[in-house]
């Protein structure tokens, strides 16, 4: 998989996600494994880019890996600014939001909402391109509804426009994330286009992630929720696309490890305060994905103080290395 002059390691990539892929979770996903990870995004509206989030959204310093930040907004040349903005500060590729199913994005007339209005797509593609000389890829769905599945067209304005890549989720905005994700638009999509093609939506398996990829013919894979509380599915689907052999889970010993360097790497990105209080729902999914525990968890979330929380785990983890 490549995307311009960058060539992944593999073809398995972390979706962005707001609120949750922030610095230190892309550095953990890359080192398990992910060939690419991408930004919460960021918005195009200057007014917000001195605020405490928006700054340690747009901190790229001592980052592994290729650094790709993606950017939300309707104005053209706000879009443009921004993505010179984050070039400046050391994006190497600017990924355009035009999948987040989120109504207060959606009410801004960014997002997903955008998939309504192909010329204003075209408006904007053409206009952030133009103002960085690193590539630009974009993050759809497969429509608006339903009955408005224009997928291919906005693909095919994509291509035209010089996107370098094209990551479609399957699902339409008015899914949500409810349902199942379907295939069969992103196979349409990569049919339609010569540009690289990553298909989302659903992938929680390295099997499932080889049936995807196999269906669709895409070029990679990208993986969002599935990642929550189980950043080793990167090193096991790339293994598995490799190889066709199945990965060991991880060790309760490496679970733990990562878990605690998680949360420590939360407190010091954040601070002790609102890193406290991010690390209790990252905590939340490597319980639900280990072994689901709600008294510990309940226990957990209590918990004001970093060094407290931390021992919190410590002690847990013994207990359960102990079983």
């Amino acid at each position: 998989m490549r995307i311009g002059p960058y060539q992944l390691d593999n073809q398995v990539i972390l979706a962005p996600m707001a609120g949750v892929t922030d610095q230190p979770f892309r550095q953990l996903c890359y080192s398990k494994g992910a060939g690419l990870t991408v930004s919460e995004m960021l918005s195009s509206n200057p007014k917000v880019w001195k605020t405490g989030k928006s700054r340690q959204r747009m901190d790229h310093s001592g980052e592994l890996g290729i650094r790709a930040v993606q950017i939300a907004g309707s104005e053209p040349s706000l879009m443009a600014e921004a993505a010179k903005v984050n070039v400046d500060m050391g994006a190497q590729i600017i990924d355009i939001n035009m999948g987040c199913p989120a109504k207060k994005v959606n009410k801004k007339m960014a997002g997903s909402a955008l998939m309504q209005y192909p010329e204003l797509v075209e408006e904007i593609l053409t206009a952030v391109v133009s103002a960085v000389d690193v590539p630009v890829t974009l993050k759809t769905r497969t429509g608006w509804n339903r009955d408005n599945k224009n997928g291919i067209e906005i693909a095919k304005i994509a291509e035209r426009c010089g996107i370098q890549s094209l990551a479609v989720h399957g699902r339409t905005r008015a899914c949500m994330y409810k349902g199942e994700a379907e295939y069969d638009t992103i196979r349409a999509v990569k049919e339609a286009v010569s540009i690289p093609v990553i298909a989302n939506g659903d992938v929680r398996t390295p099997q499932q992630a080889q049936q995807v990829l196999a269906y669709t013919g895409a070029d990679a894979i990208m993986i969002g929720r599935g990642a929550q509380g189980n950043p080793w599915l990167f090193r096991e689907i790339s293994h598995f696309l490799e190889t066709g052999e199945e990965l060991a889970p991880p060790s309760i010993s490496e679970v733990a490890e990562t878990t605690i360097n998680h949360v420590e790497q939360l407190h010091q990105f954040y601070g002790s305060f609102q890193g406290v209080r991010i690390a209790r729902k990252h905590v939340g999914w490597y319980l639900k994905e280990q072994a689901s525990n709600d008294e510990f968890r309940q226990v957990f979330n209590r918990l004001e103080d970093a060094s407290e929380q931390l021992q919190a785990l410590e002690d847990y983890f013994v207990t359960v290395e102990k079983r």
